[in-house]
């Protein structure tokens, strides 16, 4: 245990200097649930809640930018203060989301949605039940726009989904 603690240290101060790349290597491996787990477990690791909001931030930054021809107002989700621009893509049977924000906390808590959600089947996506969000104690310390602006990217996403795999939408 205390080797998979000391990696897990290393993966979050890599994301807190920058230097941590975003990758689906073994991600297929794991389930929702699994990587859920290991979110709570990453937060379980700072002491308080600036350390936390600051480990937000800079997963956002760490986030692979998304292409300029999607920072359009069709790829905007709506119910945000900020600006968030989310794009949806299949490949082969599973989802995988790109995203942006004129925000440095709404873009890692989008990052965050990012981690848990790419990747996986519309079946998974529609079905997950996203309870890390309460386990870290997020909800409780967003405000109540940014808690609603939550709310409206989890359900974009699940849309967009749902959307995309019976194709009355193209991948946006």
């Amino acid at each position: 245990m205390r080797c998979c603690l000391d990696e897990r240290k290393d993966v979050i101060r890599r994301i807190l200097v920058g230097t941590f790349k975003w990758s689906n290597k073994d991600k297929f491996m794991e389930t929702i649930e699994q990587i859920q787990d290991e979110i709570i477990e990453d937060f379980s690791l700072f002491d308080d809640w600036m350390q936390k909001y600051e480990y937000i931030i800079e997963l956002g930054k760490s986030l692979p930018l998304i292409e300029e021809e999607y920072k359009k107002d069709e790829f905007l989700i709506r119910g945000c203060q900020s600006r968030v621009w989310m794009r949806a893509e299949r490949k082969g049977d599973r989802m995988f989301f790109k995203a942006d924000s004129d925000a440095i906390i709404t873009k890692g808590l989008i990052a965050l949605l990012i981690k848990v959600l790419s990747g996986h089947t519309a079946q998974d996506i529609a079905q997950a039940d996203l309870y890390f969000i309460d386990r870290i104690g997020l909800r409780e310390h967003l405000s109540l726009t940014r808690s609603n602006g939550l709310a409206s990217m989890v359900q974009q996403m699940k849309r967009s989904t749902t959307l995309v795999y019976s194709g009355k939408q193209e991948e946006n």
